[in-house]
């Protein structure tokens, strides 16, 4: 049984060209004679078979379901390449049964050893499952763009996947570069900040420049890549190919894949959870259910206070149950919790960056036509009142007729005296 070599090309936000990347790479690899698996594990959209123009009746969600065999979900296309689409999925089976989630994954191990390589299409960001599927492959390709929004968030998930205990070189594909020398740049930028920071240094792989072509290929659902491929569109990932074998000829093969990674995954969570589950009778009343269980999140919260990937999935896993049916009592919620957290603690770059992400979520949350009745200048600041000249007289006189005044005058009648003095002048 063949071991494949696994890829998981990831960015740390979207509209970087993630997707493109990917299966412009998958496609080169297949028209070289290689059996080439591409996991759409992006938890949008089936986006990847999207770009091919397919359109796809099953996903990993159906195999899980039992609606569907694994070999049922897989689409076809360019030469002879292979898309698993909603890859993502793969995710539950930390919640299956053991008999289930063994099934599922087995059927997965058995797939995957079909090919020479399997290409994963991350979600991009910090989601969970994102991070599980950097971990699971040997080889971790980070695409960035000269955007600078795209490395601060390359940064902050270099900085979460050292947190987790990431150990291996990612390597850094700049896309959409105008140039050799702005890819260079662009890769100095985020590698200088991991080194310094982090104490981690990436790899430099290759870069794709901005292209038209490239643009157009993705709105008429044909991939650059079956361009001829003397075309300087296809021609630059077909380098980028020859480079990724290249690195990936001096990295050692994994004994596991992916769905190993999955099955230890699993098995890990299953351990934590019996461990954290909490005294419940099964007389309690949901509230005494759920009370108990808060108090056993803070406590594990609690004994981890440095771990920000446990908090992330705690509460974005909480904010995305309370966000399934929003209503009134959600708007309630939601003031209530913002109004607990203690702001002032929070670093003076991190309010500023919170604040302005606010502003933009308020616009988003406003429904069209709204207007706010409130004053225009309601934010205003408050204008520096100005010395009256008129009632006080020269700022000189009124100072040598404050020396002149006995001390235990008091304000409104030093006042009144030199407003009269100043009438009695006119």
């Amino acid at each position: 049984m063949r071991q494949p070599r696994t890829i998981a090309v990831t960015g740390g936000k979207g509209g970087v060209g993630k997707t493109t990347v990917a299966l412009n790479l998958a496609v080169v690899l297949a028209q070289c004679g290689h059996k080439v698996l591409l996991l759409d594990a992006d938890t949008d959209l089936a986006n990847v078979s999207l770009l091919v123009g397919l359109y796809p009746e099953r996903t990993l969600a159906d195999v899980i379901a039992g609606r569907c065999t694994m070999d049922e979900a897989i689409l076809h296309s360019h030469f002879g390449l292979h898309i698993v689409p909603g890859a993502s999925g793969v995710q539950e089976c930390m919640d299956m049964s053991d008999r289930d989630s063994l099934m599922m994954l087995r059927a997965l191990h058995e797939l995957e050893h079909r090919y020479d390589y399997v290409i994963v299409d991350t979600a991009a960001g910090l989601q969970a499952v994102g991070l599980h599927m950097i971990a699971s492959a040997e080889l971790a390709c980070l695409v960035v763009s000269p955007d600078p929004a795209s490395l601060t968030d390359a940064f902050s998930l270099m900085k979460v996947l050292k947190r987790r205990g990431y150990r291996r070189t990612p390597s850094v594909i700049v896309n959409m570069a105008q140039g050799a020398s702005q890819a260079r740049s662009v890769y100095q930028r985020l590698n200088g900040a991991c080194q310094r920071h982090l104490q981690w240094s990436l790899h430099y792989l290759g870069a794709l420049w901005r292209d038209e072509t490239l643009r157009q290929s993705v709105l008429d659902q044909n991939p650059v890549t079956l361009l001829p491929a003397s075309d300087p569109s296809c021609r630059q990932f077909h380098s980028l190919a020859e480079m990724l074998n290249v690195h990936l000829a001096g990295l050692p093969r994994r004994k596991a894949g992916i769905a190993a990674y999955w099955h230890q995954a699993a098995r890990r969570q299953a351990v934590k959870h019996a461990a954290a589950s909490p005294a419940i009778r099964e007389d309690d009343s949901p509230r005494q259910h759920c009370l108990a269980l808060i108090d056993r999140l803070e406590g594990i919260l609690d004994e981890s206070p440095d771990d920000a990937m446990l908090r992330y999935e705690a509460f974005t896993r909480l904010f995305a149950h309370l966000g399934r049916k929003p209503d009134a009592d959600t708007v309630e919620i939601v003031q209530t919790g913002l109004a607990s957290m203690a702001w002032e603690k929070l670093a003076v770059d991190d309010r500023a960056k919170l604040a302005r992400h606010l502003g933009q979520l308020a616009q988003q949350l406003a429904p069209p036509g709204v207007v706010d009745d409130a004053p225009a200048n309601r934010f205003h600041p408050v204008k520096e009142p100005l010395y009256d000249r008129v009632s006080f007289g020269e700022q000189d006189q009124l100072v040598r007729a404050l020396r002149e005044k006995p001390a235990d005058v008091s304000l409104n009648d030093l006042l009144r005296s030199l407003a009269g003095d100043d009438d009695s002048r006119s």
